[in-house]
């Protein structure tokens, strides 16, 4: 699914850069949206639902036991990262945090591969021993998945650093917080990246609470696009709900990074309907609010009613393209469930001394 989502990107480039009215089939565009053609529509509203259907089925098998540990989910922020690899090109790379099953799948990680590592599984693409937060595919350019708050910055500067070395034409994207934002490792990349014009976009992935407390209360600063003006990075605010929107910033930063001037930041305003793991109520926030975001700015829902209204889709369509979706998450939850666990031997394998 996610490289039929790049190639429909790619092919609907030219469409993606124009704006649009409320006319035809843009209705119910928000002012200034790129245009998607049908085949981006389907292609988006498929990556968002596996990834949406993925995790609502991790937190189930997370609540009977079957997952441990840490377990953060990707339910609300879909666009982000279909929006963006539909703008990237073979051989591009990334890498974030960990909240990283929806980047996996948008890679085109295998869902059984994914959910294994999720229930400790050898046939878990790190072998049964990474969990949720690490796992890795260099078959797909997926760096990981890393569970201290702000290490994938620097760790993806320097993929960066080593495309120019190789001038291999790629770019990294490289996934943070608002949470991971404040922290130091941060603007000693942002410093070394601008200095040596790194190609790398950095997508902040602003869902609001961090942890758990408000942007508001937790940075002084609360326009993330602007985090880089000290070191001369450009940067833009997205509508991370909106697939076109983050589609369409992708396709400049990528650009941008690519051509040689270095670093760009995307704050994509996002936002999630879960806690920030398993373990965390969500207090913090009122009902309210959860479900008004649901309602008015769900990513997938406003893919959906561009499908039936605009391409004249029929309900039984959607449903047909939701139950084959369920079946390939059914199917992963099946794998990770019967697949035995790893031999006691791989406790000293892939160990750096």
């Amino acid at each position: 699914m996610a490289v039929a989502a790049r190639k429909a990107g790619r092919a609907g480039a030219g469409a993606a850069n124009k704006t649009t009215s409320t006319k035809g089939s843009t209705r119910g565009a928000a002012p200034n949206s790129p245009q998607f053609d049908k085949n981006q529509d389907l292609s988006a509203y498929n990556e968002m639902l596996l990834i949406r259907r993925f995790e609502e089925k991790s937190g189930q098998m997370y609540g009977m036991g079957l997952i441990g540990g840490f377990c953060h989910l990707y339910i609300g922020q879909e666009a982000v990262v279909v929006g963006m690899q539909m703008a990237t090109k073979e051989g591009d790379q990334v890498i974030t945090g960990y909240r990283d099953h929806g980047h996996m799948l948008a890679c085109g990680m295998d869902a059984k591969g994914v959910m294994a590592e999720l229930t400790g599984r050898r046939g878990g693409l790190s072998k049964g021993k990474g969990g949720s937060m690490h796992m890795f595919s260099k078959e797909k350019h997926f760096y990981g998945g890393h569970g201290i708050v702000g290490a994938q910055v620097s760790l993806g500067t320097g993929i960066a650093f080593a495309n120019q070395y190789r001038e291999n034409g790629n770019v990294c994207l490289t996934y943070f917080g608002d949470g991971a934002a404040n922290q130091g490792q941060v603007y000693e990349s942002f410093n070394m990246a601008q200095l040596w014009k790194l190609p790398v976009v950095y997508v902040i992935e602003n869902n609001r609470y961090a942890m758990g407390t408000a942007v508001s209360r937790a940075s002084a600063q609360t326009d993330f696009s602007k985090r880089g003006v000290s070191f001369g990075i450009p940067g833009e605010q997205v509508d991370g709900m909106d697939i076109r929107a983050v589609y369409a910033a992708g396709q400049r930063a990528i650009e941008h990074a690519r051509s040689g001037k270095g670093p760009y930041i995307l704050e994509m305003q996002t936002y999630r309907y879960r806690g920030h793991s398993m373990s965390d109520p969500a207090k913090y926030r009122t009902k309210d609010e959860v479900t008004r975001m649901r309602e008015e700015h769900d990513p997938i829902e406003q893919v959906r009613r561009r499908l039936l209204e605009s391409w004249k889709l029929s309900e039984d369509e959607l449903k047909a393209i939701d139950s084959r979706v369920r079946e390939i998450v059914n199917e992963a939850a099946e794998f990770a469930t019967h697949d035995p666990e790893p031999d006691p031997s791989e406790l000293y394998t892939d160990i750096l001394l």
